[in-house]
Parts: C-alpha cells; structure tokens; sequence
C-alpha cells in the first residue's frame, strides 16, 4: 500500500465513537403539592432541565478531545451520554460506525467494558468498605476477564502500571493521599482493558504538583496501550497541554471546535474568546482584561436563539430568534456564529 492510499484509508475510516444528535432532558415530576394545586386551578409544570441539546462530536482512535465549558454547562451529562452510563433522550451513538442501539444485553455488556470513565472527586468515588484489591479486581472477574485465582497478579500488575506499590492492595481509600486515590480510579478503570476513557476533571480535585504527574501518567498511558480520551476539564491550561482537539460548549450546545492548537492560537467564537480572554499569561507587558459579562443562564429555561446572545457583545436580532447552526469554518474548525456568516458570506 503506497503512503497516499494509507492516508486515503485513514480518512474514510469512522471515528472510534460518534454522537449523532444527541440531547438529554431531565424531567422533575409534579410533587402531591403541586398536583393538588393543577386540581384546583393552578398551572404548575413539570420542571424540564435541557442538559444537552442536539450534539454532535465524534473522537477518532487514540485521539484526545478535550471538552471545555464553564460549570452547568452539560459537560459531565454529555461525558456520561458517550460511554452510555446515561440514555439519550434523542440522537443515537455509534461504535466504529456501528449504531449502538437496541444491542442484545450480552453484548451490550461486552460493548461497555470497552468505554470507561474516570470520575472528578478521587475521595467519593471508590468505595471506602471496599479494599483496592476489590476495587481494581471485581471488574476483571465478574466479567471474566480473568479468574479469581489470578486477582492477586493481575491488581498488583494494574497497580504497577499507574505508580503504585502493589504490596498497599490490601489498604482502604482513607489511607491514601488524593493522588493514589486518583490512581487507584484510573487501576479500575485500566482493569477491564478499555479502549475508550472519559476524564471528568479527573485531576480538578489534586494539587497543581500532583495534577502534572498525573497527567503525564494519562499520556504514558495512552502510548503504551493506545488508548482514546475524552478530557473534560474547566481548565483551558490542561486542555491545552494534553488534547489534540478540543470541543468547546454552552448551556449544552458545541459552539466552537477544531484542533487544540489552532483554537487557542485564534478563538472565532465570542464564547471561546471571551474564556481565553480568561486564561492567566505570563507577560510582562500589562493587557486589558474584560469576563465574561453575566452568568450562565439556567437550564431549566435557556435563552431562545443562541443560548449565548445573552453575554454577547456582538449579538444581533436574529441571534436572540434563531439558533445559529454549527459550520465549518475551515480544515478541521467549526463554529456556532452568525457573524461568521459576515465575515465568509
């Protein structure tokens, strides 16, 4: 095969995991009290938080996306949507081209274990009844990846593999410090031999010290076993240093993505610019600095239009009328913005 036909085959190869469409609500049923006032006259609703709406991402083999937004803004649903620990309440996942929906149980259960994910808080989310050996071993045998003979072995090689001694197996999560405890999480998930990982501020919680050794331990991780990553994080620095693409949201819309570099040399959305804009720089010369004006607003009842019209300075009428729809912008760049239609139309 010459070099161009390899290239050719790579380009129509489909992405590792693809997000059609994808939204989620989350539906807050009508409690007795506001049941018994719709009886006597009153309109009370259901509360409708629209977490995720109409997403479209797709992550390619051994890539790491990294997904930018400020707190609220569906990041962690959409992290949860993609590994399928979430159900979308519209749009469909596909594996390798593959839809993932309506899969037999067995193989559905066989489907997940290849996608996996590493939580926020290291202190909450292992099971502090439970020994390491039981956090980083049930996985591997309760799906058979091994027997229970060779947990021992295989926990300690797990553990190796992160900076670990092995011989702390038999400890519980209160005897470790925040960094082991973000390795023992990243031990469990490596166990059942995934190939995809979502990081959901996996490093928010840790000290600035022990964030750069874990972060350099995700990258070693992922050249020694080829691994894929979606990386959420609200800090633009460490999205920077390990994705390759970044995809950026607000209030559970992609307004902005392309590769890392490109994105963070020149923003085109007013949302990316203005979160940069944020970013702290080491120059000796004094600029001006201007936030984000407002808050983000609430899901339970987002803007009409583009959901960002709200904190733009450069809004326009039909911004406030009509969402604007993601286009591309350039190799690889897309965008959510009307004034792209002035600046290309």
């Amino acid at each position: 095969m010459t070099a161009k036909a390899g290239a050719d085959a790579a380009a129509v190869k489909p992405p590792l995991l693809e997000l059609r469409s994808v939204s989620k609500r989350f539906v807050r049923p009508l409690d007795v009290a506001s049941r018994m006032a719709n009886l006597l006259g009153s309109h009370v609703r259901e509360e409708v938080i629209h977490a995720v709406d109409r997403v479209n991402m797709t992550v390619r083999d051994r890539e790491v996306v990294g997904l930018v937004g400020e707190s609220g803004c569906g990041k962690s649903t959409l992290g949860r949507l993609a590994i399928g620990l979430l159900a979308p309440s519209e749009g469909e996942r596909y594996w390798r081209g593959a839809s993932l929906a309506g899969l037999a149980p067995a193989i559905a259960r066989k489907q997940q274990l290849k996608m996996q994910m590493i939580f926020q808080d290291p202190y909450a989310s292992l099971n502090p009844r439970m020994r390491v050996i039981d956090i980083v071993g049930e996985g591997p045998v309760v799906h058979g990846l091994i027997g229970p003979t060779q947990r021992t072995e295989y926990v300690a090689l797990q553990l190796n593999r992160v900076g670990l001694d092995p011989t702390l197996m038999r400890g519980f999560p209160h005897q470790f410090s925040g960094g082991q405890r973000a390795r023992i999480g990243i031990a469990r998930a490596l166990a059942v031999k995934p190939e995809f990982m979502v990081c959901d501020e996996s490093v928010a919680a840790l000290d600035v010290s022990i964030q750069a050794q874990v972060l350099n331990l995700f990258m070693d991780l992922q050249a020694a076993l080829g691994l894929t990553y979606l990386f959420i994080s609200h800090d633009l620095r460490v999205v920077r240093h390990i994705s390759d693409r970044v995809v950026i949201m607000y209030l559970g819309r992609e307004v902005e993505s392309g590769p890392s570099a490109e994105v963070f040399a020149s923003p085109n959305h007013p949302y990316t610019q203005a979160l940069l804009a944020e970013v702290g720089k080491l120059e000796p010369k004094k600029r001006s600095f201007v936030p984000v004006k407002g808050e983000i607003p609430s899901p339970l009842s987002p803007p009409s239009g583009c959901h960002f019209h709200p904190r733009c300075p450069y809004a326009m009428v039909k911004c406030r009328q009509t969402a604007p729809p993601l286009v591309k912008i350039g190799p690889g760049r897309w965008s959510a913005c009307y004034l792209n239609d002035v600046a290309f139309g």
